[in-house]
């Protein structure tokens, strides 16, 4: 399975003055964001090239891993950061029933609904594409 690659826009939460820093730095893609920062150095090195604090770099990495996942994308990536999941190889470890449940609570905390939860089969989905996807 290829991994995918988004337009560093859709990342959730990326302010745009953020956006043109990134794409000052040659930075456009997500691929293109997790191939300059694999590394806590690359990372340290990126957060001093954008002026910026080093947490800010780590959750970009963090949401451009999660958003390898085809299923997952720029549309889940933030959900499951807020969840506590922070890479693909935390994601595969977290049995689905224990993630599921994680994220009805996180849904029914700050929406005050479970509804808009992902169903079971959905992160059944999740975690198979997540698992044959290369580790980083």
């Amino acid at each position: 399975m290829r991994s995918h690659s988004w337009n560093i826009q859709e990342l959730p939460g990326l302010a745009p003055e953020f956006q043109q820093k990134l794409a000052e730095c040659g930075i456009e893609t997500t691929g293109q964001l997790l191939q300059r920062s694999r590394t806590i150095s690359q990372r340290q090195s990126l957060a001093r090239q954008l002026h910026l604090p080093l947490r800010y770099v780590n959750k970009w990495f963090a949401l451009a891993d999660l958003a390898r996942i085809p299923s997952v994308g720029c549309q889940y990536n933030g959900l499951l950061l807020h969840a506590g999941i922070i890479s693909v190889a935390q994601l595969i470890e977290v049995p689905l029933g224990t993630l599921h449940a994680r994220l009805r609570r996180l849904q029914v905390a700050t929406l005050q609904r479970s509804d808009l939860c992902p169903d079971p089969g959905q992160i059944a989905v999740w975690l198979k594409e997540a698992r044959q996807l290369p580790a980083l």
